[in-house]
C-alpha cells in the first residue's frame, strides 16, 4: 500500500513544472484600469488558448491588493487597480512590485517584476503656508535667510527644481541644494531695511517642479523688521540614524537631535520642529520642540513601513534655522500569524471523482520577514483529503479516497498554518465543500414618494433632490440605473424641466421656474437594475415651487405719470382726519412678498397730510387753514414686505379750493383762435350741466333740512375710483368700496361756498366719459399751478378730480 502511494506521488511530481525565468515590465504610475502592461503569454512563450483551462492568474507578494491581472483571452497583463508610486514606495528611487503568474494542471509559476515609473502627479507643498522671519533693520545688504524646502512626493526631475520670488523692493531669491540632495531657497537682502519706513514685508515664494506639465506650490514669507542674529543653529550630525523594533511601547524616545547656536540669549536658544515629514510619519512620531527628542506617539508596524525619513529644523529666537535628516529603520518581530488563502476550490465535488484528484489550491502567506515567515501547513485527520506541498507557499488539496454523498454529504476541512518564529504563531481556516444569484428582486425606493422644494428664479443645473433605490441582488443584478419617465408638464416634456443622474439618482433642474406661472408639478422616476431580464420600479416626485420677491408693487391709482396728470380738489373747510384720496396698488407676488405698505416720502407741507400705512388712504392731519398753500404735491412710495423689499412711487397733486372757479389756472385758460369753437362748446356744456344738477341738489338738501336730519359729514365718503383703472381679476379688499364696478361722482355743499355747488349721481358704464378724456390742457397751463413739483406733466396729460368733494366730468364736445 505504501509503494502505491509513493508511485502516485512520483507521477504527480513528474507533471509538476517549476518556475521559469523572470520577466520584467516598466510602466508609469497612475495608468487607467484596463491599460495593457505587456503580453505576458507571448513573453513567456505560453499558449493563450491554454490559459483559461489552466486557471491562469496573477498573485502579488506580500498579500497586497491586486494591482494587475491577466486577460486570459489575450494573454495580456493589464492594470486592475490604481497604482500610486508614492503610496507604494514613497521617496525611493526604484519602485518595484513583485508578483507571480500561477497556472494549474500542471501547477506552474513565473516571477514577474513590475518597475513603476514616476509621473508628475504631485505639486510641491510647503510644510507651512506662512513663513515668519524677523530681520533686524541693521542687517547688511546681501544677508541670506534660509527658507524651508518645499516637499514634492515625486522624484528626480518631477521633484522641486526651482524657486521663484515675487518681485519686491527688498529681496531676491537664491536656489541651493543641501547635503541630502533637496533643493531649498534663500532670500537675499538686496536693499537695506528701514523699520521706520516699513515694519513688515510680505513676500510670495513659489516652488516649481520639473515635470510636464509643470506643477507649483506657494508660501507667504512674512518678515518683521526688528531694531539685530548672525549665527544659525548647527546640528551635531548631518544625518541621524536610529533603529526601532515594531510594537515598541508608546512614549519611547527614538532619537534626540541637537543643534548649537553661537549666539547668546534669545538668539542662541534653539527650538525644533518638523520641516519635512509625511502625513503617515507625523501621526506616529512627536517632537519635543525644546529638547529635540523624537518620541513614539503611535504603534509602528514593520509590515506597513520599514524605513521612515524626516527633516528636522532647528530655529533660533529670531528666525535663523538649519536642517538635519533623521532616518529610522523599523525592525521586524514575529507579530503576524500566517494567513491562509483559498486560491482555487472545486465546489461541489462530484462523488465519483477518483482518489488523487486536485480539488483546490491553498496559498499561505506571512507578513513577517526571514524565519518569522517560514510556514508549515497541515489538515486534521479523518477526512479523505490531504495537502501536497507545491512550489513556494502553495499547497494542493487532493482527495485520498472515494467520496460517497449518501454517507457524508458535507465536509468541513480545517487547515492549520504555523510559522517558525519565536514564539511561533498559527492560524486556521475551515473550508466547506457546496452556490449563484438570479435576478429576482426589483429595485425598491427608500421612500414611497418624494417631495422637493425649490425657490423660483432658481439657477438651471442646480440640484433639486436625490432619490435612492436599493436592490438586494448581487453584482450587475443589483446595479441600479435611474431615469425619468416620459410625461408632460404644462404641455412641455418633463425632460425640459428636470434631469436625473442615472448613476446617483440626483435630480437637477433644467430651467428656471416662475412661481407666478407654475407652483407645483409631479414627475415619475424609474429605477431599473442591470439584470437579464431587467426589473424596475417607479416613484413619484412632487416638486413645489416657492415664491420669492421678484415683482415690484404696481400702482393702479393714481395713473402712472407720463400718461395723465391727476389732480384732486380739497375743500378749504376740510377738518383733520378727513379722507382726501386713496392710493391703490397690487403686487403679483404672494404671501408676505405681497403685503404692501404706503409712505409719504415728500410733500409740499409735511404736516398737512398723512397716509394709512396699510390702507393707502390719504387724510388730513389737521384742519386746513387760510395760510396753507393752494397747490399741494405728495410723492407716495409703496413698498412690499419681501426681502429685499421692492417699491414703486407715484405723485398726487392736490388743489385746496371750495370750487373750480377759485382755481386761477382753470378760470383763466386762454386758447388760440383755432380752438375758440371748442371752448364755446365746453362752456355751454359746463353751464348746462351745472345748472341742472345745482337745482337737483338744492331740492335734496331742502328735503333733508325739513326732516331735521344731521348733515352728512363732509369727508367720510369713499373715494370713487373707476374700475377702468384696475387690471382684470383684482378686487377691493378694504371694504371701502373703492374698487366697485360702478362708482359715484359726488359733490357736497360746504359752508362759505362762493360758487354753485352740486351733487351728480350716475353709474359708471361704457357710455361714461373715460378718465383720460375729462379735460385736456397743455403743460404750460399747469406749470404755474405746480411749479414746486419734481415732475411736470407732458403734452396731452389729463387733469381729473377724483375726490368725494368735487368730481368734474366734462363730456367731449365734437369740433
Amino acid at each position: 500500500m505504501k509503494n502505491i502511494f509513493l508511485l502516485i506521488f512520483q507521477n504527480y511530481c513528474t507533471g509538476l513544472q517549476l518556475s521559469y525565468g523572470d520577466v520584467s515590465y516598466s510602466f508609469p504610475e497612475e495608468m487607467k484600469r484596463g491599460s495593457v502592461i505587456g503580453n505576458i503569454a507571448k513573453d513567456l512563450g505560453l499558449q493563450v488558448s491554454r490559459l483559461p483551462p489552466r486557471k491562469a492568474r496573477i498573485v502579488l507578494e506580500g498579500n497586497r491588493k491586486s494591482y494587475c491581472e491577466i486577460n486570459i483571452n489575450t494573454g495580456e497583463l493589464v492594470v486592475a487597480d490604481r497604482i500610486d508610486r508614492e503610496e507604494l514606495c514613497g521617496s525611493k528611487i526604484s519602485c518595484i512590485l513583485k508578483c507571480e503568474l500561477v497556472l494549474e494542471d500542471p501547477l506552474e509559476s513565473h516571477r514577474i517584476s513590475l518597475q513603476i515609473q514616476d509621473v508628475n502627479d504631485n505639486p510641491p507643498i510647503f510644510v507651512k503656508d506662512a513663513v515668519k522671519l524677523e530681520i533686524s533693520e541693521s542687517a547688511s545688504k546681501g544677508s541670506r535667510y534660509r527658507i524651508n524646502a518645499a516637499r514634492d512626493a515625486d522624484i528626480a526631475q518631477n521633484a522641486v527644481q526651482n524657486y521663484i520670488l515675487q518681485k519686491n523692493n527688498y529681496f531676491t531669491v537664491n536656489v541651493l541644494t543641501n547635503s541630502v540632495g533637496t533643493k531649498y531657497s534663500e532670500v537675499i537682502l538686496d536693499r537695506e531695511l528701514d523699520r521706520e519706513e516699513q515694519q513688515e514685508v510680505t513676500l510670495l515664494l513659489t516652488a516649481v517642479d520639473g515635470g510636464s506639465p509643470q506643477r507649483s506650490g506657494t508660501a507667504v514669507i512674512q518678515i518683521t523688521v526688528l531694531d539685530a542674529n548672525d549665527n544659525a543653529p548647527v546640528f551635531s550630525q548631518a544625518v541621524y540614524k536610529a533603529s526601532l523594533p515594531e510594537n515598541s511601547p508608546l512614549e519611547t524616545v527614538v532619537v534626540t537631535v541637537s543643534a548649537n547656536d553661537a549666539d547668546e540669549g534669545v538668539n542662541g536658544k534653539v527650538t525644533y520642529e518638523f520641516s519635512g515629514i509625511s502625513d503617515f510619519a507625523k501621526q506616529i512620531f512627536s517632537l519635543n520642540e525644546y529638547t529635540g527628542e523624537i518620541i513614539l506617539a503611535k504603534n509602528v508596524d514593520y509590515e506597513e513601513e520599514t524605513k521612515i525619513e524626516m527633516l528636522i529644523e532647528g530655529k533660533d529666537g529670531h528666525g535663523l534655522s538649519s536642517e538635519t535628516k533623521v532616518v529610522i529603520d523599523i525592525t521586524d518581530v514575529n507579530d503576524n500569524a500566517p494567513v491562509i488563502h483559498i486560491n482555487s476550490l472545486a465546489n461541489p465535488i462530484p462523488e465519483n471523482v477518483p482518489p488523487g484528484t486536485e480539488v483546490g489550491i491553498i496559498n499561505v502567506q506571512d507578513r513577517d520577514s526571514e524565519s518569522n515567515r517560514q510556514v508549515r501547513c497541515c489538515i486534521q485527520q479523518g477526512a479523505p483529503f490531504k495537502l501536497v506541498p507545491s512550489i513556494k507557499n502553495y499547497y494542493s488539496l487532493v482527495t485520498t479516497g472515494h467520496l460517497d454523498r449518501e454517507l457524508v454529504s458535507d465536509y468541513n476541512i480545517t487547515i492549520t498554518a504555523t510559522d517558525e518564529g519565536s514564539p511561533p504563531l498559527s492560524s486556521s481556516k475551515t473550508v466547506q465543500l457546496s452556490v449563484a444569484d438570479i435576478n429576482d428582486n426589483p429595485p425598491v425606493f427608500e421612500e414611497q414618494s418624494y417631495s422637493a422644494y425649490v425657490a423660483e428664479n432658481n439657477k438651471p443645473g442646480s440640484t433639486l433632490c436625490s432619490v435612492t433605490a436599493r436592490d438586494p441582488d448581487w453584482r450587475q443584478n443589483g446595479t441600479v440605473i435611474y431615469s425619468l419617465l416620459a410625461g408632460e408638464v404644462n404641455g412641455a416634456p418633463v425632460s425640459s424641466y428636470l434631469s436625473v443622474n442615472g448613476d446617483t439618482g440626483v435630480i437637477h433642474v433644467v430651467r428656471s421656474f416662475d412661481y407666478e406661472q407654475l407652483r407645483s408639478f409631479k414627475v415619475h422616476v424609474m429605477a431599473r437594475d442591470n439584470g437579464s431580464p431587467p426589473l424596475s420600479s417607479n416613484v413619484t416626485v412632487s416638486v413645489f415651487i416657492s415664491d420669492v420677491n421678484d415683482n415690484s408693487p404696481q400702482i393702479l391709482y393714481p395713473a402712472p405719470e407720463g400718461n395723465s396728470f391727476m389732480t384732486e380738489l380739497v375743500p378749504k373747510a376740510a377738518h383733520g382726519g378727513s379722507l382726501v384720496s386713496k392710493v391703490i396698488a397690487v403686487d403679483a407676488d404672494s404671501g408676505q412678498n405681497a403685503w404692501l405698505s404706503y409712505h409719504i416720502v415728500k410733500s409740499t407741507d409735511p404736516g398737512l397730510f398723512t397716509i394709512g400705512v396699510h390702507s393707502g388712504e390719504i387724510r388730513t392731519q389737521r384742519d386746513i387753514s387760510e395760510s396753507d398753500s393752494m397747490k399741494q404735491n405728495l410723492i407716495v412710495a409703496v413698498k412690499d414686505n419681501g426681502q429685499p423689499s421692492l417699491s414703486a412711487t407715484c405723485s398726487m397733486y392736490l388743489l385746496i379750493s371750495d370750487n373750480l372757479a377759485e382755481v386761477p389756472e382753470l378760470k383763466d385758460i386762454s386758447y388760440d383762435e383755432k380752438n375758440s369753437k371748442l371752448t364755446s362748446y365746453l362752456i355751454i356744456a359746463l353751464v348746462s350741466v351745472s345748472t341742472f344738477f345745482l337745482t337737483f341738489i338744492i331740492i335734496i338738501l331742502g328735503v333733508r333740512f325739513c326732516r331735521r336730519r344731521k348733515p352728512r359729514l363732509l369727508f367720510d365718503g369713499a373715494v370713487a375710483i373707476p374700475s377702468a383703472c384696475l387690471p382684470p381679476n383684482y378686487a377691493d379688499v378694504e371694504g371701502t368700496g373703492t374698487l366697485r364696478s360702478t362708482y359715484n361722482y359726488d359733490a357736497y355743499l360746504t359752508t362759505g361756498s362762493r360758487t354753485s355747488d352740486f351733487k351728480f349721481v350716475t353709474s359708471y358704464n361704457d357710455n361714461t366719459l373715460p378718465a383720460d378724456q375729462t379735460l385736456r390742457k397743455s403743460p404750460t397751463d399747469f406749470a404755474a399751478a405746480f411749479g414746486d413739483c419734481d415732475d411736470s406733466p407732458k403734452v396731452g396729460t389729463v387733469v381729473t378730480s377724483r375726490l368725494p368733494f368735487y368730481t368734474l366730468m366734462i363730456p367731449p364736445i365734437p369740433l
